[in-house]
């Protein structure tokens, strides 16, 4: 073993875990929302004092940007593998059933971080809030791209308004985190996924 590499090792180690209290970190600011969640909320729940939270992940914004690029991997990764699906119509049924069991699931606060978080933020986190505004901008982009393609492949119809489409998707998934953040069951929301499923144009 090399010099560098031994000194490496026995350097003194963190004294918590980075994404323990990054899950923990997620759940307050899920619960609480932005600005609802006190720099005290978010020590207490992640273990940690305030002088470790700010060398470990900086102020209280990109805390919140770090717990958001977490969650975007975990509770809410539907999306993604949403646009992976064969055909337009199954895009928009695993997106829609995905939200509406995910957004439920009792194991985790309910709804979804970032509707949450846009909602709520004050005009002191505007640059939080613009960083949610182009991230739900980016997904109906991707979602758009992809039904894009399904024009071009057949799947929709040519005169399909792909970007409206993309929006309405992107609304009733917004729609489904507030109603699940709200106390709706899972039948609920997947009643009313199957619902918007219903409308969804199917290239016969």
């Amino acid at each position: 073993m090399s010099a560098v590499s031994c000194t490496a090792a026995v350097g003194r180690p963190r004294a918590f875990d980075m994404q323990t209290a990054l899950e923990k970190a997620l759940d307050v600011f899920w619960t609480k929302g932005y600005d609802g969640a006190s720099l005290s909320d978010l020590t207490s729940a992640m273990g940690i004092n305030k002088p470790s939270l700010y060398s470990a992940f900086g102020n209280k914004e990109q805390l919140f940007l770090k717990a958001i690029e977490f969650y975007e991997t975990r509770p809410c990764g539907f999306f993604k593998p949403a646009l992976a699906q064969s055909t337009a119509y199954k895009v928009a049924e695993f997106m829609l059933l995905g939200a509406a069991q995910t957004m439920s699931d009792p194991s985790h606060p309910q709804g979804c971080v970032m509707v949450q978080g846009a909602l709520a933020c004050s005009e002191a986190a505007a640059g939080v809030k613009e960083v949610l505004i182009k991230r739900r901008q980016q997904s109906e982009s991707d979602l758009r791209d992809r039904f894009e393609l399904a024009k071009a492949q057949g799947d929709l119809s040519s005169d399909e308004d792909t970007e409206a489409l993309s929006r309405y998707l992107c609304t009733v998934v917004n729609g489904i985190a507030i109603q699940a953040s709200s106390g709706a069951s899972e039948a609920q929301l997947v009643d009313v996924a199957n619902m918007a499923l219903k409308s969804f144009p199917r290239n016969s």
